[in-house]
């Protein structure tokens, strides 16, 4: 009875998939201290519930990576999560329920491959037809032993090399994801960079993030539109130095504190412009 309910509840806080398992199976893809972190959050956890949320909204040119144009993700996934922990706590009065998006110890993707929400991407991302790639990812802890649908672990994707062989830094290979040559990392590092680095952002299309190795990714060829208003909705496309022109991290945040590209301040993106040859 509890998966049928949550089956409803998933849906109507607006998940494409969602799955569970237990805390003690995910624990295997954790380092000890994100065990000991989620503990201290979670005394005695019990269970993990992982799913995806759409967000493509379509093709618009711009310069901010299709993830970061609406609202900012870690608010609407948590916000979302929030009405599945309380129609939880209303059947476990005294157990602890913690949603989370891309703020925890919890290892969000080996969560979601362990219950088998979506497939293996090549490139480290979690697939969900036929929204394909494009969908963040939440969890719940809870220290409550849950009823769980059965699950297995993903498959792979078919397994194409598409992006691999497409990223620009050169970061996706067969052993995984290289993050110091991620463009999507790069292009959100503080503070000096290398030649190299400077390279790669001057020849980069976007000031913030990285489309690239899921454009080319062939689950992504005609994604379905998002349903949730907040990604579909008050889209910031692109960012111009007049658009950031004499802002402090105060305004600034003001001004964007609402979307996922705000948590590194202006100056990022200021050097960013720069870089691809815009002066403002």
């Amino acid at each position: 009875m509890i998966v049928h309910s949550l089956n409803e509840a998933f849906a109507a806080a607006g998940a494409a998939a969602w799955g569970g398992l237990p805390f003690s199976e995910l624990a295997e893809d954790m380092t000890a201290e994100a065990v000991q972190k989620a503990e201290t959050l979670c005394p005695h956890p019990q269970t993990v519930l992982a799913a995806a949320f759409p967000y493509y909204a379509g093709e618009t040119s711009g310069n901010l990576s299709l993830y970061a144009r609406g609202l900012d993700y870690h608010t609407v996934v948590t916000g979302r999560l929030n009405t599945i922990c309380n129609f939880l706590s209303e059947k476990y009065k005294n157990a602890l329920f913690l949603p989370a998006a891309d703020n925890s110890p919890l290892p969000e993707r080996q969560a979601a491959w362990r219950c088998g929400v979506g497939l293996r991407g090549k490139n480290g991302l979690v697939i969900v037809p036929p929204y394909g790639s494009y969908v963040f990812l939440g969890t719940i802890l809870t220290d409550a032993v849950l009823e769980l649908p059965p699950h297995t672990p993903s498959p792979h994707c078919v397994g194409c090399g598409k992006c691999l062989s497409a990223c620009p830094g050169s970061a996706l290979g067969e052993g995984g994801v290289e993050v110091s040559r991620c463009l999507s990392e790069l292009t959100q590092k503080k503070g000096e960079l290398t030649g190299e680095e400077n390279d790669l952002l001057k020849a980069h299309p976007l000031i913030w993030g990285c489309d690239t190795c899921q454009r080319v990714c062939p689950y992504n060829a005609r994604p379905a539109l998002s349903p949730l208003p907040e990604f579909r909705e008050g889209l910031v496309d692109s960012l111009t130095g007049a658009d950031l022109a004499g802002l402090t991290n105060r305004t600034f945040r003001e001004k964007y504190g609402d979307r996922s590209f705000a948590w590194r301040g202006p100056a990022p993106l200021r050097r960013n412009l720069e870089l691809q040859g815009e002066q403002g």
